[in-house]
């Protein structure tokens, strides 16, 4: 194998300087002096026969041969840490990071008391959540900046391409009434009672009412007969809404559990109408998978697929199911 005309120290510089700006900055950064800085480079272009950086203004320029060194540089330097990565999960547990991802309601509503479950178990390792959109949470995976994560939305058809994507549960939007509502002493109320209802929704701009929008015209309902009365910004806004007797909504079961058991809400059967969809678990199979992102899948994916878990027990009790309307 041939020599390598360049160094990992010599790549380092060359993203610190990219990432700072200027040659000095990136010294600062390393903690080395900045001639030491402009020795690397020089050496580095002399190897490769290549001027990579534009000297002629203030700011640090990478020429196109500098960017397209810039690129696989990243990667390479990806793949260093992913190997440190990789050794120091060979010794065991205690220790460790894990980003995992969800959507908004998924987020908000379900994962934390996932991370509980496992965090009782790994208490050393340290578990991060990000929730974003469906959409920029699949592209995080992808790129490696999540390791794994729990969506119920539809991927941009090129992430169907990369991700592993596993179905595991299935969630449900529910009708919640107040309880001094006229309806509530009903069990059950027909497609037809919906459209003199009023409604409180999520603003119509955000991607969740579109999402629940087109679930529920899936499931049959004219969404343009409904009538709303007021738009608010967040589930919980919501929720308080209906059990002030402000209108009817349709909310994810996930978030009313609470409601739901403490009685102050009332969630009618809706004959020949009911709103459920598949929640996925999603991974990058092409990047290094921790020890950490394998233990939380062995423990997390059992307890969503078990017949005890709060996504499956919605028929004994309707307060333990779940739902994902990001």
């Amino acid at each position: 194998m041939a020599e390598l005309p360049f160094t990992l120290d010599q790549l380092r510089i060359l993203k610190a300087i990219v990432q700072e700006g200027s040659f000095k900055k990136a010294a600062q950064s390393l903690y080395i002096t900045q001639p030491a800085v402009s020795l690397q480079i020089q050496n580095l272009e002399k190897q490769l026969e290549l001027t990579i950086f534009d000297r002629g203004g203030r700011k640090a320029q990478l020429t196109e041969g500098g960017q397209l060194l810039l690129k696989y540089c990243e990667r390479i330097l990806n793949q260093c840490d992913e190997a440190c990565g990789a050794i120091k999960d060979l010794h065991n547990l205690k220790g460790g990071s894990l980003i995992v991802g969800a959507s908004q309601t998924t987020g908000t509503y379900l994962m934390p008391r996932m991370i509980g479950l496992f965090r009782q178990k790994f208490p050393d390792v340290s578990v991060q959540l990000q929730v974003h959109s469906t959409r920029r949470t699949g592209w995080s995976v992808a790129n490696g900046q999540i390791d794994l994560a729990i969506i119920g939305g539809q991927l941009p058809p090129e992430l169907n391409e990369i991700l592993q994507v596993i179905p595991y549960a299935t969630d449900e939007l529910a009708l919640i009434l107040s309880q001094k509502h006229p309806l509530a002493r009903l069990k059950e109320l027909r497609k037809e009672d919906l459209y003199r209802l009023s409604f409180v929704s999520l603003d119509s701009q955000s991607t969740t009412r579109k999402v629940v929008d087109q679930l529920l015209t899936n499931s049959g309902l004219d969404v343009q007969r409904l009538r709303i009365e007021m738009e608010l910004n967040s589930l919980e806004a919501i929720k308080n809404a209906v059990q002030s007797g402000l209108g009817a909504a349709f909310l994810p079961v996930v978030s009313i559990e609470r409601e739901l058991l403490a009685g102050t809400v009332h969630k009618p059967i809706i004959a020949d109408l009911e709103v459920k969809r598949e929640l996925k678990f999603i991974s990058n199979p092409t990047r290094y998978t921790s020890r950490a992102s394998e233990a939380f899948s062995k423990e997390i994916l059992p307890v969503f697929a078990s017949a005890d878990s709060p996504i499956h027990n919605q028929k004994k009790d309707s307060a333990n199911s779940s739902f994902k309307t990001e």
